[in-house]
């Protein structure tokens, strides 16, 4: 995602905006501070709802040249999606983080070749988990990937609440794999960002918390000064100025 690993970073999810007006709704998240943009891939299938596919996103891409996008596929066969997400690097590598549901591999038998088919693309590989798999399922394939995904809602089902017990698959992910990329996705907002920093998640999705903040601009630095403070479990003296002036 063309940054330092562990880096705090807020990635909006732009199934919050007004999808009408979907260029316009990512450069205006970017201009408050986004660091990059959550793309919810819905098939029908894996989750009830649809919401849009690899042609639109190589459309966005156009308006947005230059921010890495993490395409959260939420479909029942992810191998048949990445050489469209591809198309979407606009000729940058690692510019697109193709991350996949564990579950929708693991029974088939195709995790592997998955990962691989990725790779060949030169995609980055991110692997998410629902709540009710356990976080060892997706262990065995952490040296392979870059991304660790950990949902904290179940997918597809709107009004649910940040799952703070989910939190410790995140502390496990973070010990064993120090300079991984780990992320949470689902109820996550400033009221709630502090469990997930404290836990070791340096990648925050956000959507409603960023989309219907009364100020966009202020609910993203909130979000990525918690995780500076709790997530690296840096000491005052070590905070960057903008974390130390913010606690003043």
């Amino acid at each position: 995602m063309m940054h330092h690993c562990c880096e705090p970073m807020i990635g909006p999810s732009v199934l919050d905006c007004d999808l009408a007006q979907l260029a316009n709704e990512v450069k205006r998240v970017l201009k408050a501070g986004a660091n990059y943009i959550h793309l919810d891939v819905m098939d029908g299938h894996f989750v009830g709802a649809i919401s849009f596919g690899p042609y639109l996103i190589e459309c966005l891409r156009r308006h947005v040249p230059d921010v890495a996008f993490d395409c959260h596929m939420m479909t029942s066969e992810p191998e048949k999606w990445i050489e469209g997400i591809a198309k979407a690097q606009a000729d940058k590598p690692l510019m697109v983080t193709y991350t996949f549901h564990l579950e929708t591999t693991e029974d088939r038998g195709i995790t592997q070749q998955v990962i691989d088919k990725i790779k060949e693309h030169k995609l980055r590989v991110g692997i998410a988990i629902s709540p009710d798999t356990p976080v060892e399922k997706l262990l065995k394939y952490a040296d392979q990937i870059d991304l660790a995904l950990v949902m904290t809602v179940h997918p597809g089902k709107g009004g649910q609440s940040f799952m703070e017990d989910m939190m410790s698959k995140v502390r496990t992910l973070r010990e064993k794999y120090p300079k991984m990329d780990i992320e949470v996705d689902g109820g996550v907002k400033p009221a709630t960002v502090d469990a997930a920093a404290k836990a070791g998640a340096n990648l925050i999705v956000s959507g409603s918390g960023v989309y219907k903040a009364k100020d966009m601009a202020e609910s993203i630095s909130t979000m990525k000064r918690s995780v500076e403070k709790f997530g690296q479990g840096k000491d005052d003296d070590k905070l960057s100025p903008l974390v130390k002036d913010a606690e003043l």
